[in-house]
């Protein structure tokens, strides 16, 4: 199980920092309904799996982005994911809406939009070593986000708002992110920030870092990597002290992922170290939306917090050793007997 400790001298009992999510919190996620604002694309894998880009000739289909796997991840686990994303109005956009559609997300709130934009396509190698991604983000559809998109969000039934990180990059979807997250906080509504990070959407690291610190101030639960909470606090190796600081005194849930190295989960002054489940990798992306989607999907249906990180870890290992991405997002049998079969391994100690 998870280790909990405190940030001050003396040991918590494992387990008990559980309790401190605050019951309202845990009431809104039991409505479990979920809005995720950002992209979703295309991702195409050379075919057959372990081949490189520069050798293929043909590729599988599957829908990717950070916004539509977590939601995938949600539908896959039980719970009601609605996406929020301008989709091209053209055979790209529609095979986006229709895939995540069998997946079981809710596009209703996803605008149609025509001329020149475009949805991400990103090409994708299954490889564990030497995996090349290419990604093509010019003009694309999501950046186009509104206030008027966003105000089509019903608080009343919403869980929780489930902002990424891409979606604050450029506008006007950023200002429509953060109007998202300042209605929700308003409405009561808990806001969360998966801070996906990616430095070619972004002017600067400088902007990239005044923006997430704005985002942060919105937002309940943050989780995010080395990288992530180091450009909000101005420096990689100022990232989790950035985290511990939006627990102990914003009382954020700060989500500081470690890779291999497992999690730490920062809240109030407390913090509790997950491991992972160790597995034969296929390649190295999707794990980070399993962990979110299960996480959320887990506190939704009642687990108590170290028992929901537990199974956010067995998700993001079973992404990372399965072909795909959204294909890949375990549903609640696959993930109770992976789980079943595995040991959990604890966070390396001073990792």
């Amino acid at each position: 199980m998870p280790r909990a400790t405190t940030g001050t001298p003396g040991a918590l009992a494992s387990g008990s920092a559980s309790d401190v999510i605050s019951s309202a919190l845990q009431d809104r996620l039991r409505r479990n309904r979920f809005v995720v604002i950002g992209r979703a694309g295309l991702d195409l894998y050379p075919d057959p799996f372990g081949t490189k880009i520069a050798e293929a000739d043909r590729f599988r289909s599957d829908v990717g982005g950070s916004a539509g796997n977590i939601a995938v991840s949600l539908a896959r686990l039980g719970a009601q994911a609605s996406l929020i994303s301008p989709l091209a109005d053209d055979p790209v956009g529609r095979f986006t809406r229709n895939t995540l559609g069998r997946y079981g997300v809710d596009t209703a709130l996803c605008r149609a939009i025509g001329g020149e934009y475009r949805n991400t396509l990103a090409l994708a190698e299954i490889r564990s070593e030497d995996c090349e991604v290419v990604i093509y983000r010019n003009g694309v559809a999501d950046f186009e986000l509104s206030i008027a998109d966003v105000a089509q969000i019903d608080h009343r039934s919403v869980g929780a708002v489930i902002a990424t990180g891409t979606a604050l990059a450029r506008e006007p979807s950023r200002e429509a992110t953060l109007e998202a997250m300042r209605q929700a906080r308003i409405a009561g509504t808990p806001t969360i920030l998966d801070m996906d990070y990616r430095a070619y959407s972004w002017g600067s690291g400088d902007e990239a870092g005044r923006v997430y610190r704005e985002a942060a101030d919105l937002s309940e639960m943050l989780i995010g990597n080395d990288d992530e909470f180091g450009v909000a606090a101005g420096g990689r190796d100022r990232g989790e002290s950035y985290a511990r600081d939006l627990a102990a005194q914003a009382g954020a849930l700060a989500v500081y992922k470690m890779g291999e190295r497992g999690a730490r989960t920062h809240i109030g002054n407390e913090v509790i170290e997950t491991g992972i489940f160790p597995v034969e990798t296929r390649k190295p992306f999707g794990a980070g939306d399993a962990f979110l989607g299960t996480l959320l999907a887990s506190l939704a249906g009642g687990k108590a917090l170290d028992e929901a990180l537990e199974r956010g870890a067995a998700a993001a290992a079973l992404v990372v050793s399965r072909d795909g991405c959204a294909s890949s997002m375990p549903d609640n049998a696959e993930l109770a007997a992976f789980m079943a079969s595995r040991t959990l391994i604890p966070a390396k100690e001073g990792a």
